[in-house]
């Protein structure tokens, strides 16, 4: 199905510079777009590609609007949000039909609404409930006394252990587990010994969980994910730890027990945070950092330790300038020493 410029520039508030009734059908990468075809320029180093494409129309942000003369654009205010609102019209996902497989096992008690998909080979636990245009795929383990909200998406092989709860349109990735044990040990005479988590998980609405990423339950109470955390692939999320609204948490990285995270706080790829602190509202923890004590709201942190950015931009540069340091020290050393 096309649409005509126009009415997708409409669908993001934006405006078209060029033919309002053009044709698009799909939305494709610069180097392989056709005329019937919507691609985008975000950096103007690309300006080059953006020329010698053969797309029908480019979606562009206002500083760009001048940067491919001659061609067809739709101008957006925020090009990134307009891409992804267009993808979603052009690229719409397939809606799974409502019905069980009969291949999925419900365990007595366990309520799936007429609206939702379940399935081939999903196992519902005792107790568990599956809320209208929910999506349970193939080999999906629900244990018992969870709940699946509205139009939430399991993928194939996700796990929710007992009395996980997963919110409205939230989407819980292929391989993602929720609701596993919280690493919690008591060393006693020379041996480590289990104690009970007997708290649950909580998504929050719009949540997403990335493929093969990990979030235990809480030893007592919850471990909690605010409302439209995006969390990546192969993140790990320790016990009763609990996040704000809009949280983003970036590939590999690992929230130990107990940690509070604000509202929009990012922690970036391979980042650590450690148990019992706090991270205030749109705090940032850079790649390949830790954050081994509390940080303010809006700071962003650098490092093991991590420090205040500009303080551990301060570090690397001296830190690149210690072998210069050390032997002028050892010179003026010897200098004195001579002079002695």
């Amino acid at each position: 199905m096309g649409y005509r410029l126009a009415e997708l520039a409409a669908q993001v508030g934006g405006r078209v510079e060029g033919d309002p009734e053009r044709i698009i059908e799909a939305i494709r990468p610069l180097e392989s777009a056709g005329p019937r075809d919507l691609s985008f320029l975000k950096d103007p180093r690309y300006r080059g590609q953006a020329a010698a494409s053969g797309a029908g129309a480019l979606l562009v942000g206002l500083s760009l609007v001048d940067a491919v003369p001659g061609r067809d654009l739709l101008v957006a205010d925020d090009p990134s949000w307009a891409l992804a609102r267009l993808l979603a019209v052009l690229h719409p996902e397939e809606r799974r039909p409502p019905g069980v497989h009969p291949t999925a096992i419900l365990e007595p008690g366990a309520e799936v609404d007429r609206q939702a998909h379940v399935g081939p080979y999903a196992v519902i636990g005792a107790g568990s409930r599956v809320a209208a245009g929910a999506a349970v795929l193939a080999f999906v383990a629900i244990g018992r006394d969870c709940v699946v909200g509205e139009g939430a998406v399991l993928h194939p092989h996700a796990v929710l252990y007992d009395r996980t709860e997963v919110g409205a349109r939230s989407v819980v990735h292929s391989g993602a587990v929720l609701g596993a044990d919280g690493f919690g040990y008591a060393t006693h005479q020379g041996a480590h010994h289990k104690v009970p988590q007997v708290g649950r998980v909580v998504l929050e609405e719009d949540v997403e969980v990335g493929a093969g990423s990990t979030i235990d339950r809480a030893m007592l109470g919850e471990t909690r994910i605010g409302v439209g955390t995006k969390i990546d692939n192969l993140v790990q999320v320790g016990h009763n730890v609990v996040t704000g609204r809009h949280c983003i948490l970036c590939g590999q990285a690992g929230i130990a027990g107990s940690a509070r995270l604000g509202n929009y706080v990012v922690l970036a790829g391979q980042s650590g945070v450690a148990g019992h602190i706090e991270l205030g509202d749109g705090a940032q923890v850079a790649a390949k950092s830790a954050a081994l004590a509390s940080v303010e709201p809006r700071t962003q942190v650098a490092g093991i330790p991590a420090v205040e950015m500009r303080r551990w931009r301060r570090q690397v540069a001296l830190l690149s300038r210690l072998e210069e340091i050390v032997r002028r020290l050892r010179a003026v050393e010897k200098k004195v020493g001579e002079e002695r």
